[in-house]
């Protein structure tokens, strides 16, 4: 690799994103993957329908990262969830802060963006005020409270703090091999889960879950392999080009929310360049929109009033702030994370579940007070 070459190359990844991200958007508008729909069906209908199509993009993800680890497409050590810190605190107060915003916001970050793709005002203010808050929490009032609270807990680990290195560890294991154990047969579980029921077995099931799963992937190879570089021209270091933690990225969508916010604004400063993170924004919004035109499901969508404003901007304000402290949503923990068999992602996951359901409890105590 040469230095006239990396416009070239860093093109075809911002490219690569962009494509991945557009069908993201499109597929979501399409078949209504939606995590927080999936938690409050089972919530409150006993449908877990939804729930297997969650589960089954995340075991499309996990088996396909565990191949693409043990080839050595992807190194998960060099991915942004890897980390010899199991910041478990960090996961567990913002999983929860993002578990209940999301429901007050009618929906993660992902769904919102895909909403105002279709039309919705509502969501486009979720999206921008996540955004905000999300920037804060990364380098603003919140990322001081961050860093001198709940990130100062966490358990150090001699390698990565994932669940491959703890099997390697307890068993004897080479790592690698102990991480493509952990990787199918926590997948294969995921798997059997996700196709236990006929329902979750219907074309637009089976397409909603591997799709997204397939998509994630391909976020992986996009940023794990093509975008590496053993060795930058300029650097002589090992890159990873048009990422924003200059490691190995997947599908996320709250800091990179942030990022796409920060890039508009200082768009004439010259060390703003874009990233994959940011084209993934973009991208899904017009994904979406193309879909939602072609279906003729395009509509404009507002606020039905001031508490329905209110609990818009409080869900996103949580989004922001949890999604940051998670390192990760439903999408860049709940499937990307999990994926790398990140412990932090794990536990977010968990934490996330239980903010929405306690959401969803919540919005019933609402319903019911106002009844």
């Amino acid at each position: 690799m040469t230095e006239a070459q990396l416009p070239a190359l860093t093109q075809a990844v911002l490219a690569g994103a962009f494509v991945l991200s557009v069908l993201f958007g499109a597929l979501v508008q399409a078949t209504g993957f939606c995590t927080m729909g999936a938690i409050s069906d089972v919530a409150a209908m006993g449908d877990w329908t939804r729930l297997r199509q969650w589960a089954l993009a995340a075991a499309v993800a996990m088996l396909g990262f565990a191949v693409l680890a043990a080839t050595g497409v992807v190194t998960p050590a060099q991915t942004l969830y890897a980390s010899t810190e199991w910041r478990w605190l960090s996961a567990l107060a913002g999983g929860a802060l993002f578990g209940f915003g999301m429901v007050l916001a009618s929906g993660c970050v992902s769904k919102n963006l895909v909403r105002a793709g279709g039309g919705s005002l509502r969501s486009l203010v979720v999206v921008l005020v996540t955004g905000i808050a999300a920037f804060a929490t990364l380098r603003g009032v919140t990322a001081v409270l961050r860093t001198q609270t709940v990130d100062r807990v966490a358990i150090d680990f001699a390698g990565n703090a994932d669940l491959g290195t703890v099997l390697a560890d307890a068993t004897g294991v080479a790592p690698g091999t102990a991480a493509l154990a952990a990787g199918l047969v926590l997948g294969l579980l995921l798997l059997a889960f996700s196709l236990a029921s006929r329902d979750s077995r219907r074309p637009l099931n089976l397409l909603a879950g591997g799709g997204i799963g397939a998509l994630v992937l391909g976020m992986w190879w996009v940023t794990g392999q093509l975008g590496h570089l053993a060795e930058h021209p300029l650097t002589l270091e090992e890159s990873w080009l048009a990422t924003n933690s200059s490691r190995a990225e997947g599908f996320s969508f709250v800091a990179p929310t942030a990022y796409a916010l920060d890039w508009l604004i200082f768009f004439s400063d010259a060390s703003k360049r874009l990233t994959v993170g940011v084209i993934s924004v973009a991208g899904v919004v017009l994904g979406s929109a193309a879909m939602a035109l072609a279906r003729r499901d395009f509509r404009w969508e507002g606020f039905a009033g001031t508490p329905d404003l209110g609990h818009h901007l409080a869900g996103a304000t949580l989004m922001g702030v949890g999604g940051v402290t998670a390192i990760g949503c439903t999408i860049g923990a709940g499937i990307t994370g999990i994926s790398t068999l990140s412990l932090t992602s794990f536990v977010a996951v968990a934490a996330i579940i239980a903010g929405a359901l306690a959401g969803v409890k919540y919005q019933v105590w609402r319903v019911e007070r106002a009844a």
